[in-house]
């Protein structure tokens, strides 16, 4: 088990991000941020009355929902589209994003593009290990009513049960587990499977993801309408970190909170908390509404 501590910049917010890393996707990133001022301007679809439900969003272009709704939309969907209006926190990708904008480019390599993403593809051969988690955003277009965003793209990416990132950590340069992409369905959802991640100094146990109008943009670096995080409930990571395995993010887990989070603070992450349930013995299930 790895004790090392993260990079010293590592998810020092978005500002520090933007001035440091200069890329065509951090570009992309600056762009979609531009109505991140207008994230907390909470409103119902039609924007008319104000709306107090923890949905999320991002400002950006809308993308093309050309396969619609389905016609009998699932409980879930229709919750979702009931609490959109309030637009994802446009938040930091951190220095191991692997998306090109800070060294290695995951996403044009083949093999990419999966549910499972527990175990490194191509080259790479290890499997991380965990209590397993399956988690499922739901794309929302805020600009045409909530429709659900079919066809739009997520790549997502986040530690290891010791705190460590594929790709960047010196133990695990040749592996590239926990890092993939989905393709929204006709209702505007993407699901992963892999495992649940783990917590390391100074940051809230989080999970990281960038949206993109089409399979594409997100698989060759076309531009990016959200970059934001997961925020995991306290009640999991605390059953989660009892478990074998766990034992430094229990220890880090007790350092911080989502108020003090540097990323989460601002609103104690309200709209990027994630709906979730499970054990740790039978495994998570997470699901969080992304508004854009």
């Amino acid at each position: 088990m790895s004790n090392r501590l993260p990079h010293p910049n590592h998810d020092r917010g978005l500002e520090f991000d933007l001035s440091t890393i200069m890329s065509r996707r951090s570009l992309g990133m600056f762009l979609g941020a531009g109505g991140a001022a207008a994230a907390l301007a909470a409103c119902t679809p039609g924007g008319t009355t104000p709306n107090a439900g923890p949905s999320t969003s991002s400002a950006g272009p809308a993308a093309a929902a050309s396969g619609g709704a389905a016609s009998s939309p699932s409980p879930a969907l229709t919750r979702a589209i009931a609490e959109c209006g309030v637009e994802i926190p446009q938040e930091t990708a951190g220095p191991f994003p692997a998306d090109g904008s800070n060294g290695p480019n995951l996403l044009e390599a083949s093999g990419v593009v999966r549910r499972d993403i527990a175990s490194s593809f191509g080259t790479g051969t290890a499997r991380a290990e965990g209590v397993p988690l399956t988690f499922t955003l739901t794309l929302l277009d805020n600009a045409n009513g909530c429709v659900p965003l079919a066809g739009a793209a997520v790549y997502a990416w986040h530690c290891d049960r010791e705190g460590r990132y594929s790709m960047y950590d010196p133990e695990l340069t040749s592996e590239n587990y926990l890092r993939g992409v989905q393709e929204a369905d006709v209702n505007g959802q993407a699901t992963f499977t892999t495992i649940f991640p783990g917590a390391y100094s100074g940051r809230w146990p989080h999970i990281h993801f960038e949206v993109f109008e089409s399979m594409n943009n997100a698989t060759a670096a076309g531009q990016v309408l959200a970059v934001s995080q997961i925020a995991l409930t306290k009640a999991s990571c605390d059953d989660v970190y009892a478990s074998p395995g766990y034992e430094t993010s229990r220890r880090n887990m007790g350092r911080t909170t989502l108020q003090s989070d540097s990323v989460f603070r601002n609103d104690g992450g309200i709209y990027q908390l994630a709906t979730m349930t499970g054990s740790a013995a039978a495994g998570y299930t997470a699901g969080l509404n992304v508004t854009l």
